[in-house]
């Protein structure tokens, strides 16, 4: 499903996808130029008007391209049998993998930069990544609660405390600039003290 229903696909959809998302990291938002993104996707500026008659969809499109691919990507690999402790383990280093990568740094923040003038990129973003996450911990939960390995009230509570443990501070240290990368060493300290944090609160 495309981030808009005014976008169409066809032949060329995926290579102009491919070569915006190069533009827009590289440029940013604002500086990525519809002449440039054409050039980089190998076609012409008619064909990328085709599809996308407006820049700001093109952006929608190609971050929540990239939050589905991810998304998809988490749920395919994570077992959802598992218990908490190593479903939780794995759901929250597949998290801050992503997060904390130079694309979705990059895609973070042009979504924050244009929240003003462009809500609906920033909700686009949320709704096919993070959103799409989210309502898997909290089925994942729900069953881990039927089974009786856990004990929630709240399920969407919970599954919003996990994902704010996973960042702790390494995510406020990334956006002011403090550091500019994290290490799997970093993620695993965070990911296992959530896990061991939520374990303790709503362990059965």
């Amino acid at each position: 499903m495309t981030a808009d229903t005014g976008v169409r696909k066809g032949r060329k959809f995926d290579q102009v996808l491919s070569g915006a998302r190069e533009v827009f990291l590289r440029d940013g938002f604002e500086g990525a130029s519809v002449d440039d993104i054409a050039r980089q996707a190998g076609v012409s500026k008619a064909t990328l008007y085709s599809y996308f008659p407006d820049k700001r969809l093109l952006f929608m499109e190609v971050a929540s391209a990239q939050c589905r691919a991810q998304a998809n990507d988490a749920l395919m690999t994570m077992d959802l049998s598992a218990p908490p402790r190593i479903v939780l383990g794995q759901a929250g280093r597949m998290f801050l993998t992503f997060l904390f990568s130079d694309m979705g740094q990059r895609m973070f923040r042009i979504c924050v930069a244009e929240s003003d003038r462009f809500p609906e990129i920033g909700r686009e973003f949320y709704q096919s990544g993070p959103m799409v996450m989210r309502h898997a911990v909290i089925e994942y939960l729900s069953a881990a609660l039927a089974r009786g390995e856990l004990k929630i009230d709240d399920m969407a509570l919970a599954a919003d405390q996990f994902a704010e443990l996973c960042k702790a501070d390494l995510h406020p240290r990334l956006m002011f600039g403090i550091q500019s990368s994290v290490s799997d060493e970093e993620i695993s300290r965070i990911v296992d003290g959530a896990v061991e944090t939520f374990m303790a609160r709503y362990g059965a």
